[in-house]
C-alpha cells in the first residue's frame, strides 16, 4: 500500500549539521534523532557525501584523496553531483513522507572546504542553485571548537578504529583555521537558519543545548514532540 504524501503542513524538517573536523557532528546527530524518534517523530538520518548508492562511490573517492589532484574546483563539482543525487533520491522524499531528515554536513561545508581552498564563491553558489534549490535546511547546527581540539580527536579516533586519516583531515592547521572561520562568517550572515554552539562542552550537555535549539527555533513541530 502505498503511503499517503504529507500536506504542506505536514512536510517534515529538515536538520543539517556542520563544523570542522571532530566537532561531534555524527554523534550529536544521533542523539537528535533518539530524541526525536522518542517524541513519535519520523527521523530519517544521513550524511553528505552519501546517502545513496552513487553517492557513496563519490564519498569514496573524494575522501580517499584520489580527486585532489583533479584540484578544488573539480572537488566541488563531485560534491554537487552527489548532493544532487541526494536530495533526489532520499532527502526530498523523506521531507514529503513528513520525516525530519538530519543530515551529517550539506551545502555549508562546500562552502567552507572548497571556499578555503580558492573556489570562486560565483561557481559554489551556481552549483547550489542546480543541485539544491529549493530544497534548503530549516535549522543548521554548527558545532565549533578550537581546530586544535578537533585534530586531537580525530587523530584518537582514527587510532581507536586502526585507519588513516582521511583526505581533509590530513590537511593543515591553516586550512582547517580557515574553514572554522568561514563557518562562523556564516551563521553571522544567516543568523535565521544557523546556531552556533560549543562543541568543546561534554557531549551531554551539547546533546540539551541542541535539543532545547531545535525545540524554540523549529516550534512549528513543538507540539508533536510536547505531546
Amino acid at each position: 500500500m502505498n503511503q499517503r504524501p504529507a500536506t504542506a503542513a505536514e512536510r517534515g524538517r529538515f536538520v543539517t549539521f556542520e563544523g570542522g573536523e571532530g566537532a561531534g557532528k555524527t554523534t550529536q546527530l544521533l542523539r537528535l534523532a533518539k530524541n526525536l524518534g522518542a517524541a513519535g517523530i519520523s527521523v530519517t538520518t544521513t550524511r553528505e557525501p552519501g546517502g545513496t548508492p552513487a553517492a557513496e562511490a563519490i564519498r569514496k573517492f573524494l575522501l580517499s584523496g584520489a580527486a585532489r589532484s583533479l584540484g578544488p574546483e573539480a572537488e566541488a563539482l563531485l560534491f554537487a553531483a552527489a548532493r544532487a543525487d541526494h536530495l533526489d533520491k532520499l532527502i526530498r522524499p523523506a521531507l514529503t513522507q513528513g520525516s525530519w531528515v538530519l543530515c551529517d554536513r550539506f551545502t555549508d561545508s562546500t562552502r567552507a572546504y572548497q571556499g578555503a581552498a580558492g573556489v570562486d564563491p560565483d561557481l559554489i553558489e551556481a552549483l547550489e542553485r542546480i543541485a539544491v534549490w529549493p530544497t534548503t535546511p530549516d535549522l543548521t547546527l554548527i558545532l565549533d571548537l578550537p581546530v586544535e581540539i578537533g585534530l586531537v580527536r580525530v587523530a584518537a579516533r582514527a587510532a581507536a578504529a586502526e585507519i588513516l586519516p582521511d583526505r581533509f583531515e590530513r590537511d593543515t592547521v591553516a586550512e582547517h583555521q580557515r574553514r572554522r572561520r568561514i563557518f562562523l562568517e556564516i551563521a553571522a550572515a544567516e543568523p535565521e537558519r544557523c546556531v552556533v554552539l560549543d562543541a568543546s562542552r561534554p557531549e551531554g550537555e551539547v546533546a540539551e543545548i541542541i535539543w532545547r535549539t531545535v525545540r524554540e527555533r523549529l516550534s512549528v513541530a513543538e507540539a508533536a514532540i510536547d505531546g
